[in-house]
């Protein structure tokens, strides 16, 4: 056992503070970068799952200026093998997997239901649903070999509906629904599964899509939308030894009431 200096706390059901093994699912930009940049100073070795080489090796580097070891495993998520076979990887480089966040996922066609044709429907799914189930089945079974695991989420306010986002939406009320099914499942073997529920965040997901005026008055009662950073400060959380009970929660992180 590789144990980190850094005290957990007083907190009397928590695990004993080490080196543990994240593996971040799109975590190459946006919210999942945050998230492995954040989460690595805590005395975490990072595996960036994503297809997009370039913008992992520039997360890699910067983990590893932190004094992290990070890996970057290409990993289309809709394929449930390559799922498999990234978790295996990571086992085998590290001797374990604690923690896991799925933050691969992509927006679709912002078009009127009507538009949305069957093909459409079926890759949002894959990405953002079928990707996050596949993870979940291949983490779980080693945290619970090393009887310890934290599993976080991306989900999103469009699952109450958005009609130009009807793929989207699905996929992300799906998700919702699956942190809840699975968040009590392995409660007392100290597996927990939670998720992290943004409004906007200044990703490359929102930014292009809007003027500069309307990112900068967002109209609601923070008055911005939220860093990536911001949320990976929860997610961070979620996913440490702190969190001793939080389970089949999706945290709201909006800056707003809901």
């Amino acid at each position: 056992m590789r144990r980190v200096d850094t005290p957990t706390s007083n907190l009397r059901f928590a695990a004993p503070k080490e080196r543990r093994v994240a593996v971040i699912t799109g975590g190459a930009r946006g919210i999942g970068r945050a998230a492995a940049l954040r989460i690595a100073p805590e005395g975490r070795d990072i595996v960036i799952a994503d297809v997009l080489e370039a913008e992992a090796a520039e997360t890699i580097a910067e983990i590893e200026a932190l004094g992290q070891e990070a890996v970057y495993v290409a990993t289309d998520v809709r394929d449930e093998s390559a799922v498999h076979a990234l978790v295996e990887t990571t086992v085998e480089r590290f001797g374990r997997l604690d923690i896991l966040v799925c933050s691969a996922g992509i927006l679709g066609k912002e078009k009127p239901f009507l538009e949305q044709s069957a093909e459409q429907f079926a890759n949002v799914m894959q990405i953002n649903l079928h990707g996050v189930y596949f993870a979940h089945q291949a983490a779980i079974p080693k945290m619970l070999a090393g009887g310890w695991g934290r599993c976080v989420t991306i989900s999103s306010g469009a699952r109450r509906g958005s009609p130009n986002q009807v793929p989207y939406s699905v996929s992300k009320g799906a998700v919702y629904t699956l942190i809840g099914a699975l968040g009590g499942a392995w409660a007392k073997d100290n597996v927990f599964v939670n998720g992290v529920e943004p409004s906007r965040a200044l990703t490359d997901m929102v930014v292009p899509r809007f003027s500069k005026e309307f990112l900068a008055n967002p109209g609601i009662p923070i008055g911005r939308y939220s860093d990536p950073e911001e949320l990976a400060e929860v997610i961070e959380f979620l996913c440490s030894e702190r969190n001793t009970y939080t389970t089949g929660a999706v945290w709201s992180v909006k800056g707003a009431p809901g």
